[in-house]
């Protein structure tokens, strides 16, 4: 109930302000209006330039063969992960 009445009178003090400084509101208006769309659109820039690199950067990526990984390093990693999982569990039990 207090945010509701505070809330009214805030929003009639607001219509009372607007309506006795009104020159002055539309004066702050129009110097804050081109500032914001400056800024605006430096970040528009920023954002399209870096979206811009980021599409050149899969375009040049290629698929290199010589980090390709075979067969049996995939088996050697499979057996280091599950050496380190016991390890793991051991030190648990440990812990425990």
């Amino acid at each position: 109930m207090k945010t509701l009445i505070g809330g009214a009178v805030g929003a009639v003090l607001g219509l009372i302000g607007m309506s006795i400084w009104w020159k002055p509101f539309l004066q702050l208006l129009a110097g804050a209006i081109p500032v914001m769309l400056l800024l605006g659109g430096g970040l528009a820039l920023y954002l399209g330039f870096d979206e811009l690199k980021d599409s050149w950067k899969k375009e040049d990526k290629t698929v290199d063969t010589s980090t390709s990984v075979g067969a049996d390093d995939t088996e050697k990693y499979k057996t280091e992960i599950n050496e380190l999982k016991k390890e793991i569990e051991t030190l648990k039990a440990e812990k425990e």
